[in-house]
């Protein structure tokens, strides 16, 4: 059985600002949103290339807690940590992500690879690769 990498969901605080800094940091676009009301909550799928995100909004979400937002912390959590992206270009990423005043939590080489986390709008981690 061949398994291909569908989406992941992530829970934000203000889907419109998470569905304009997902465009304008990630160049993702938005697929398609709408109001579950079962859940009670408003939801959106972006897509790049061949992988989505489905962003949740709820109307009194719970705030990321502190641990969280930091890698090293968040990894002593049960559960899912962060989501992960290749990149061809690390410095230009890293160059891109200045400009934008993206929140880099930190840019290092790990293991010959430069590597960096990130934090989007709702503080929640994303770490980008450039693999040799």
């Amino acid at each position: 059985m061949k398994l291909k990498p569908l989406h992941v969901g992530i829970s934000v605080k203000n889907i419109d600002e998470s569905i304009r800094w997902y465009k304008d940091v990630l160049l993702f676009e938005l697929v398609s949103r709408m109001y579950v009301p079962p859940l009670e909550a408003t939801i959106a799928f972006i897509k790049n290339g061949d992988f989505e995100i489905e962003l949740f909004e709820y109307k009194e979400p719970e705030e990321l807690p502190e641990e969280r937002k930091h890698p090293d912390e968040d990894l002593k959590t049960v559960g899912t940590k962060h989501m992960a992206f290749c990149t061809s270009n690390y410095a230009e990423l890293i160059e891109s992500f200045k400009k934008k005043n993206v929140d880099i939590v930190f840019d290092i080489v790990m293991e010959g690879n430069p590597t960096c986390y990130i934090r989007d709008n709702s503080g929640i981690l994303i770490e980008f690769i450039e693999k040799h």
